[in-house]
């Protein structure tokens, strides 16, 4: 089992960035895809993006395909979402994860979740 904790998130006005940050308390990461997901009020928990921890390879949801950008640092055991262009259908609680393939992440199927963070985008 792996622990993950988020930090950032907060509040911005559309067309601003903001970085996103998961800590891993596992000291290998090896078999593991880590990545996030969002749930905005009222809506269900959508796939936003993820990356092996091995290769690094990204995917990316439509909605967010080149304004977000993923990346991890397996040295130091930090994932980051860097998020910028924010727009409005952006707010929602962002939760960091981890699954053991990139199919079972996509479908929800995590091993782990982080507690979320709240990410608000102001007209």
């Amino acid at each position: 089992q792996v622990h993950l904790a988020e930090s950032g998130g907060g509040l911005v006005q559309a067309g601003g960035s903001l970085g996103l940050s998961c800590a891993a308390s596992t000291h290998t990461f090896s078999g593991f895809v880590m990545g996030w997901f969002r749930q905005a009020p009222g809506k269900e928990r959508e796939f936003v993006a993820a990356i092996t921890l091995s290769l690094g390879t990204a995917y990316y949801a439509d909605s967010v395909k080149g304004r977000f950008t993923i990346s991890r640092d397996s040295a130091k055991k930090t994932m980051n979402l860097q998020m910028n262009n924010l727009k409005l259908e952006d707010t929602a609680v962002y939760y960091c994860a981890a699954a053991i393939n990139v199919a079972n992440f996509q479908k929800g199927n995590m091993g782990s979740w982080g507690q979320g963070t709240q990410v608000t985008v102001s007209p």
